[in-house]
């Protein structure tokens, strides 16, 4: 049977630990290497992954022109700290950002049926090929949660590919929606599926409502990477999104990234942070430094 491919991936990749010792895992690499990586060069690394993020029912093209121009202001404002990595917006506001952009980072979209997934693939087809044509660089779509919890696993997946297909070399982000997906086993399976339909990053959350990212779903992300790094030698970015304002919860994160998965991971080719409010306070912080 074709779906077999799905649940062979699953078997390859099976997660084995329990909430409690992934509670556990966390608590002892927060405990050995957070004091280590909070501080200003972390920081600037941190600063450089952020997906700036603008996802408002109010946008509009005025406001987001305003929105980018904040980000070509930041270009070459510091020479020893590298501009944001994306700036993330609505596909209707794609081409408003390409105009108005002059700073050197990538464009970004949430696509088909976004945040609900919940629309024709046609349609999801036909907002990504828009988006990519008004001048996204990257895509950030929602699995059918729906279908994976209903355990229909080809028909998730198939979507993911044919949406990939779209991309061709753009970027595709695939959001889990962790908040939703109950336990850990099935962010790990969820992480496994996305990988091997298409996904160039997996990513936590939409912000929107569920619950955002937790530090035990992103630790759970990075070891579907690594079970998949060890098994196809292709290494898969990861996005932490929902929630992430602080610095303290940003260090966490890398602190998590970098022990899971190591340095290799640690820039903004493999992990993006999206958020609105968080480059403001690390820009603060660092200047204070």
């Amino acid at each position: 049977m074709e779906s077999n491919k799905y649940t062979d991936a699953l078997k390859k990749h099976r997660f084995k630990l329990t909430e409690q010792e992934v509670s556990k895992e966390l608590e002892n690499i927060v405990a050995e290497i957070f004091d280590a990586n909070n501080n200003k060069e972390t920081y600037k690394k941190i600063y450089n992954c952020i997906d700036l993020t603008s996802l408002n029912s109010t946008d509009s093209k005025e406001s987001i022109w305003n929105f980018t121009q904040k980000v070509n202001d930041l270009e070459g404002l510091d020479p020893e700290l590298e501009n944001v990595a994306a700036i993330c917006v609505f596909p209707n506001l794609v081409h408003t950002v390409k105009e108005a952009l002059t700073a050197d980072v990538k464009i970004a979209a949430v696509s088909a049926g976004f945040p609900s997934s919940q629309t024709f693939i046609e349609i999801k087809i036909a907002e990504t090929s828009l988006a990519i044509a008004d001048g996204a660089d990257e895509i950030d779509i929602v699995i059918n949660l729906g279908q994976f919890l209903d355990k229909e696993y080809q028909e998730m997946c198939e979507e993911i590919m044919e949406i990939k297909e779209v991309c061709r070399d753009k970027s595709l982000k695939v959001i889990l929606e962790t908040g939703a997906l109950l336990n850990s086993e099935n962010i790990h399976k969820a992480s496994v599926l996305s990988m091997y339909s298409g996904a160039d990053f997996i990513k936590t959350s939409t912000g929107k409502g569920y619950p955002g990212a937790t530090p035990e779903a992103f630790f759970v992300m990075c070891m579907a990477i690594k079970s998949y790094y060890k098994a196809t030698n292709k290494k898969i970015g990861i996005k932490v999104s929902g929630g992430v304002s602080t610095i303290k919860d940003s260090v966490i994160y890398y602190s998590i990234l970098k022990h899971v998965l190591g340095d290799e991971w640690c820039n903004n080719k493999l992990f993006r942070i999206g958020t609105s409010r968080l480059a403001n306070t690390l820009m603060d912080e660092i200047r204070k430094i």
